[in-house]
């Protein structure tokens, strides 16, 4: 076996190492629910959990930020696809775990999900800048790899098998979800039992990437 070979193959094993530990780090939301009963009623969202105060707050926004940072380095490590629909999901995962780090760093100020106080203030600008900043980066982590499950099932033919199959999959689940969160928001209710379904929608994607062989560009 040539050198560059094996070297390529330590490379992917890395890449994937890493990006399985990023995964464990973002769904931390498994352990809260199946160990701790830091989720005291359905209507919280997870990111609810991170607010200065709460129990292991600090633990949680941790993990965000590993996760995001671990699978930002399995993505780069992998490289950028030679394919440019291939490409064009990958930097948008690449973007998605950035909004994540982002996430993790800017926790809320208080909980939107729970206190009416919080929501009103929020509304009205009152908070802190970086309870926005964890609002931004929430959204973007959505927008960009909702992006990125609509560009692979639009352009499945240009995909690799397990990509163009794992999206097809996803996307269906979303067209269920989107509407269930949508509602959970505007009734602030049974927001914890609609979020896991995006997280796990979400890991999908990236564990195709992690799987996928590729041919790299040059």
């Amino acid at each position: 076996m040539s050198t560059a070979l094996r070297t390529g193959r330590r490379q992917v094993v890395t890449a994937r190492a890493l990006g399985g530990a990023g995964l464990v780090a973002y769904n931390w939301w498994v352990w809260v629910i199946a160990f701790t009963s830091l989720v005291t009623s359905p209507n919280e969202l997870f990111s609810d959990l991170e607010t200065a105060g709460q129990p292991h707050a600090a633990l949680l926004g941790h993990l965000d930020v590993a996760a995001g940072l671990l699978i930002l380095l399995a993505l780069f490590l992998l490289g950028r696809p030679a394919s440019a629909a291939s490409r064009l999901v990958w930097l948008l995962l690449l973007g998605f775990a950035a909004a994540c780090l982002v996430g993790g760093l800017f926790p809320y100020v208080c909980s939107e999900g729970t206190s009416a106080a919080c929501r009103t203030a929020e509304w009205h600008f009152q908070l802190p800048f970086r309870h926005y900043l964890h609002v931004v980066a929430g959204v973007t982590e959505f927008v960009l790899i909702t992006l990125a499950v609509l560009v692979a099932w639009r352009r499945r033919a240009e995909l690799p098998t397990l990509i163009a199959r794992t999206a097809r999959v996803v996307g269906a689940v979303l067209l269920v979800a989107y509407p269930l969160l949508a509602l959970a928001y505007v009734t602030d209710r049974l927001g914890a039992l609609v979020e896991p379904a995006f997280f796990l929608c979400w890991t999908a994607m990236i564990v195709t990437q992690l799987l996928t062989p590729r041919v790299r560009s040059a």
